[in-house]
């Protein structure tokens, strides 16, 4: 049985600023559960070009507000609302206010990875 707080998360390699806010991952690769799970903030303000080459990511709202952009149109994003781009398919992620979301990955995280923002450019792990 695995048990973990996200107090044990804090301060650790597991707890990875990842761009335009933090990202603690809570399940990753080496827990050999096939997926990963993330308490992730997004930081108010920011807009984060994304694109996942090697992961399905679902995202789910638990708090604040914000908005993903595809191709297919322009999303709000508020608590209890989920999000899941296709592999491989560019994103904006925006929060004018700030906004947490638990994220599951597959394939899972090893755990430090982290973007490279550049506005304009999608960036990938």
């Amino acid at each position: 049985m695995l048990i973990r707080s996200v107090n044990e998360i804090v301060g650790t390699t597991h707890d990875v600023e990842w761009g335009n806010g933090t990202s603690r991952r809570l399940l990753v690769d080496a827990d050999d559960l096939g997926f990963s799970l993330t308490e992730t903030y997004v930081r108010p303000g920011t807009e984060s070009y994304l694109r996942y080459d090697n992961h399905v990511e679902v995202c789910y709202c638990v708090h604040g507000a914000g908005s993903v952009e595809s191709e297919d149109g322009l999303f709000e994003i508020r608590p209890g609302m989920l999000y899941s781009p296709g592999k491989g398919e560019p994103h904006v992620l925006r929060s004018s206010s700030g906004m947490t979301l638990m994220c599951v990955f597959t394939p899972a995280l090893r755990g430090p990875e982290k973007h490279l923002l550049v506005p304009g450019v999608h960036s990938s792990y």
